[in-house]
């Protein structure tokens, strides 16, 4: 009925929304409250990717780092000029065409630049980025073809180097459930040969939402890999 559909629009809405929410607080407080002070010392992310890229930045080798949040590019970029003294360039869906070839030639071409922020789905596919022996993913998406289209920008012919790929999870969060269901996608999709499918969360009952959604306490807090 149509009562029925307007109530399963809306529900869909809600947990879509919801889900959102959580993942822009996984990345960091500031970004699920929409302010503009991305305080390091408030977000484990944040704190990782310094860990990470460390050695990236002594040895002046570059990385990319993909979100799928618009909104958090810029911040990243801040974080990592700040943190390591290198040029960090921003590609999301506000660059300006012309300008994306720009970028994308000082990358791979100018060495006083080390990292590449961008965002999944503008700079997910389409761009050569030789340049990168790493690749961050500092959220997940849904689909790991996704995913693994935005890494193979770092694999494009040309690259002669290893490739590492980083991907951020947060513990006894959404976050590491969306991580096991890509896993079991990945695996479902080698199995088959053929490309993974999305993780839809939307059509899971309540209780399965609520399981997933909920907050694993001893897995956040744990300090062990």
């Amino acid at each position: 009925s149509c009562a029925a559909g307007r109530d399963e629009r809306a529900r869909r809405g809600a947990v879509l929304a919801a889900l959102t929410r959580l993942k822009q607080v996984c990345n960091h407080p500031a970004q699920a409250r929409g302010d503009e002070g991305y305080a390091p010392d408030e977000s484990g992310k944040f704190a990782r990717l310094r860990e990470v890229l460390e050695t990236v930045a002594a040895r002046g080798e570059k990385a990319l780092v993909f979100t799928q949040f618009q909104e958090v590019t810029e911040a990243l970029a801040a974080f990592l000029r700040g943190a390591f003294g290198r040029v960090a360039l921003v590609l999301d869906g506000s660059t300006p065409v012309r300008e994306r070839a720009r970028r994308v030639a000082r990358f791979q071409d100018d060495p006083a630049v080390g990292f590449f922020v961008l965002s999944l789905k503008a700079g997910g596919t389409g761009l050569n980025l030789t340049a990168a022996q790493h690749v961050v993913h500092f959220d997940r998406w849904w689909n790991p073809a996704v995913e693994d289209q935005a890494t193979d920008r770092a694999y494009r012919i040309g690259q002669h180097r290893n490739v590492l790929v980083h991907r951020f999870v947060c513990r006894g969060t959404l976050e590491e459930r969306i991580d096991e269901m890509l896993r079991e996608k990945r695996l479902l999709a080698d199995a088959v040969v053929s490309a993974g499918g999305e993780v839809d969360l939307l059509k899971m009952s309540d209780p399965e939402l609520l399981s997933t959604l909920s907050l694993d306490l001893s897995r956040a807090l744990d300090d062990g890999d």
